[in-house]
């Protein structure tokens, strides 16, 4: 008896143990939150985030508007914020059954966009809602009257881009002029000038910035002087870097590919403190890569923390600072063979893409330093102060062999077309610029229409230094006695020269297009000496005030600026002979958008701009020639802007005409390959079309077209006059687009397939034109939990192609067929 009770005791303790499991697996079943987030018309809000605050908990929703959360049982307070809506707070009880379909509505609430952006963008698409370039606050891109063409960190990612020449052809009208820093063409145009979040920078660096704390790319189509002073005609680059976010997010991404590259980036952001009144973002990088190109390649850093505090609901301050640096070596080009007669564009061949002009002992060390303090105060409901300050510093240590832009001679000064003529520089240099913008933001109504009327003041200095340093600067031929040197040849006075087999020696050695020597090179043998005037101290400051009104009425905006701005050029800074020259200029802006419904703008602008040439040009009247009128442009745009598949796809459709006079190009001088001359007015009249974003969740697009008249409409030389501005082609056009599986067997696999063509375009030189080109490139990635990898197939059918080019002497080809792999951990 006591044996049989044993057993059913036994068998009770099984049965119970198993139900207590089986209670107990249900009561640690995770509950599934989702839902759909809607605005106050129905439709879905994509990028809104959820997080459940207790656990530390985040999400965000899709194109669809839809999320999904799982979470223990208990009761929570989920959250629901985005940039531009009233946040919401629900709550949830799980400690019941399943919970769905629990969605929100969120309220528009313009009084959450920034005026001076402090925190980051939260959108995780390849689109763009707002923009801070249009009007100095931020405003949808829908309701600004002029095209702005932009590159989301998304698009980076995806394209495994590392600098900014990487990402021109996803931008309609830009093309590259060559591979240095923002030497771009825009809508025809050469560019000049940049910005980074609306602050002007240094653009006298050669090696391409970098990506790695980037949150979009910017271009400013036409004139922007009545918004950032003086900026070039057919646009102007706006680098908006990586804010911190209120939520949690971290990446380390590893990445290898073609021409030994090695890389590795992170980016950590989230607050500080629980209150969230502090917040952080840092983003670490670095690179060693090399080239196709001989002699070339590079190894990258860059370190870039950047920190918000936000006290209160009425004070916003950030801080940030970048440091970049490049140690690598200047790539001039790759030269081909000197023109003959009959001969042009079929000498672009005559040389491998792969030839470069230096020596094994040339070097650039290049160093980016900027550091930027932003601050919002909000006084009142309607009332707002904004001030932002940023210090930029360049620093550039410099030994190069370059061409003089120039073939060697024989002694009865015949031409030979595989020797060049060559030039030693020896440089260390830096330049400083400072940037203070101060303005108050004031929202009005009278009657019907309200305003935002905004008062501002900016003040710009860029300094050149007197203690730059230029110490050796070797060119020319030797002398008779060869004690010296004459910098040119001329055969009518060959007397006076060292001539040796029927050549006059250089004092340089000249480089062999059919024997290329790239060996080390001892500097001290060559006759070298310091030319001050490369280097004469110089400034400028610029003091700006303006006024701007942005109305609304029914269903009309109307933007109206005024700016008067007084420019302060310093010539031999600091010395005793220093010259200051005075002027000013009266910038108006006007634009009108009309929106009949609410995915459609139509829209209307006239602007203009004013740009002095700068006083390092003006003061070396030995190098770059001058005296110089300044720059004065005007345009006139008109477009439609429209948003598609509940506002997740954004087309816009520019036309324009834009006029310039005054424009400085390379005057191709064989004595001085420096010199200028100014072309007296050219013309760009054309069309633009840009895409972006999603047709649904799964597939995200970016694409653009462009068909572009550039010519020279006035010029002292007569065969300019109707011939198109150089490295500007007719038309050109990009697609880029990527599919993501999101369930079955497939899901987390992501297909890219992109394109891009530019057609032929002209050089400096008129004898020669660069071809047209196509490539297609592809991408294929793979995302499973925290886990992402990728790999990006670039230029697959390898076609070779110039993306720029100066003359016979100095072309940039375009990269072979090359691959980047990289396998990134989100957490």
């Amino acid at each position: 008896m006591r044996t049989v009770f044993m057993k059913l005791l036994t068998i009770a303790g099984i049965i119970f143990g198993m139900l207590s499991e089986n209670a107990q697996a249900q009561v640690t079943e995770d509950f599934v939150i989702e839902g759909r987030i809607e605005d106050e018309q129905g439709k879905p809000i994509p990028n809104v985030s959820v997080k459940v605050d207790d656990l530390k908990i985040s999400t965000s929703t899709d194109a669809n508007g839809h999320y999904i959360l799982k979470l223990k049982p208990g009761k929570y307070a989920v959250r629901f914020s985005f940039i531009g809506y009233q946040f919401l707070v629900k709550k949830a009880d799980l400690t019941g059954g399943s919970l769905h379909n629990f969605n929100a509505e969120l309220t528009e609430d313009s009084g959450q966009l920034q005026n001076v952006e402090i925190t980051g963008r939260k959108e995780r698409s390849y689109r763009a809602a707002g923009t801070f370039s249009g009007s100095k606050t931020e405003t949808a891109l829908r309701d600004i009257p002029q095209a702005i063409s932009y590159v989301t960190k998304e698009v980076i990612e995806d394209q495994q881009a590392f600098r900014t020449i990487d990402l021109i052809k996803n931008m309609s009208g830009v093309n590259a002029f060559s591979t240095y820093d923002n030497d771009i063409v825009i809508r025809g145009f050469r560019a000049s000038n940049s910005l980074i979040n609306g602050l002007r920078t240094i653009s006298s660096g050669w090696s391409s910035s970098l990506l790695p704390y980037v949150e979009k790319m910017e271009v400013i189509k036409g004139p922007a002087s009545a918004l950032f002073a003086n900026t070039d005609p057919g646009g102007t680059v706006n680098i908006i870097t990586k804010k911190p976010l209120n939520e949690d997010r971290k990446s380390v991404m590893l990445s290898t590919g073609s021409y030994n590259t090695t890389r590795i980036a992170t980016d950590f952001t989230g607050p500080i403190d629980s209150a969230k009144t502090f917040l952080y973002r840092l983003n670490v990088a670095y690179q060693n890569a090399g080239s196709f190109r001989v002699l070339q390649g590079s190894e990258d850093i860059v370190i870039a923390p950047s920190f918000s505090f936000i006290p209160d609901d009425k004070t916003k301050v950030n801080f940030e600072l970048v440091y970049s640096r490049t140690n690598g070596r200047l790539d001039r080009g790759q030269p081909i063979f000197g023109a003959a007669a009959g001969s042009g564009a079929e000498l672009l061949y005559s040389t491998p893409i792969s030839f470069a002009i230096g020596k094994d002992n040339d070097f650039l060390k290049q160093t980016n330093l900027f550091s930027t303090i932003s601050v919002q105060r909000k006084i009142s409901d309607k009332l707002s102060l904004n001030a932002s300050y940023m210090k930029f510093m360049y620093k550039e240590d410099l030994l190069e062999h370059r061409t003089s832009n120039n073939y060697a001679v024989d002694a009865d000064g015949v031409s030979i077309p595989t020797l060049m003529e060559m030039r030693t520089t020896r440089r260390n240099t830096q330049n400083n610029t400072d940037n203070l913008t101060l303005y108050g933001a004031y929202d009005l109504k009278t009657g019907a229409v309200t305003h935002k009327v905004l008062l501002g003041y900016d003040y710009i200095q860029s300094v050149f230094p007197k203690d730059n340093n230029s110490a050796f600067n070797a060119r020319g031929y030797r002398n008779a006695a060869n004690d010296g040197t004459i910098n040119s040849y001329n055969p009518a006075n060959r007397d006076r020269y060292l001539i040796v087999n029927n050549r006059p020696v250089p004092n340089v050695p000249h480089f062999d297009l059919t024997n290329p020597d790239y060996s080390f090179s001892e500097i001290s043998e060559y006759f070298s000496k310091s030319e001050a005037n490369e280097n004469t101290p110089s400034k400028y400051y610029v003091n700006g005030v303006y006024v701007q009104d942005q109305m609304k009425w029914k269903n009309f905006q109307v933007l109206l600026a005024l700016r008067k701005e007084y420019y302060v050029d310093l010539i031999n800074a600091g010395e005793s002979d220093e010259q200051k020259v005075d002027q000013s200029a009266l910038l108006p802006r006007v634009g009108l958008v009309y929106t009949p419904i609410a995915p459609l703008s139509i829209y209307g602008t006239y602007t203009e701009s004013y740009q002095p040439q700068g006083a390092s040009t003006v003061g070396n009247v030995a190098v770059y020639g001058g005296p110089f009128d300044p720059l004065q442009g005007k345009m006139i745009e008109g477009g439609v802007k429209m948003e598609l598949f509940e506002k997740r796809l954004a087309i816009n459709i520019a036309a324009y005409r834009i006029e310039e006079k005054n424009i400085l190009i390379n005057a191709n001088n064989g004595e001085n390959p420096d010199l200028l001359r100014q072309v007296g007015e050219q013309r760009s009249t054309g069309v633009e079309t840009d895409i972006y974003g999603s047709v649904n969740p799964n597939l995200s697009i970016i694409a653009n077209f462009s068909y572009n008249k550039a010519v020279i409409t006035e010029s002292d030389i007569t065969s300019e006059i109707g011939t198109l501005v150089p490295n500007a082609p007719r038309s050109q056009g990009n697609i880029w687009a990527k599919y993501v599986f999101t369930g079955g067997e497939a899901k987390g696999l992501g297909i890219a397939l992109g394109s891009n063509y530019v057609t032929k375009r002209n050089t400096l030189n008129q004898a020669l034109q660069l071809p047209g080109y196509t490539l297609v490139n592809a991408a294929l990635s793979y995302t499973v939990k925290k886990f992402k990898m990728a790999v990006n197939f670039n230029n697959i059918f390898d076609k070779t192609h110039w993306i720029g080019g100066y003359d016979f002497n100095r072309l940039f080809p375009g990269t072979p067929r090359n691959y980047m792999t990289s396998i990134g951990y989100m957490f």
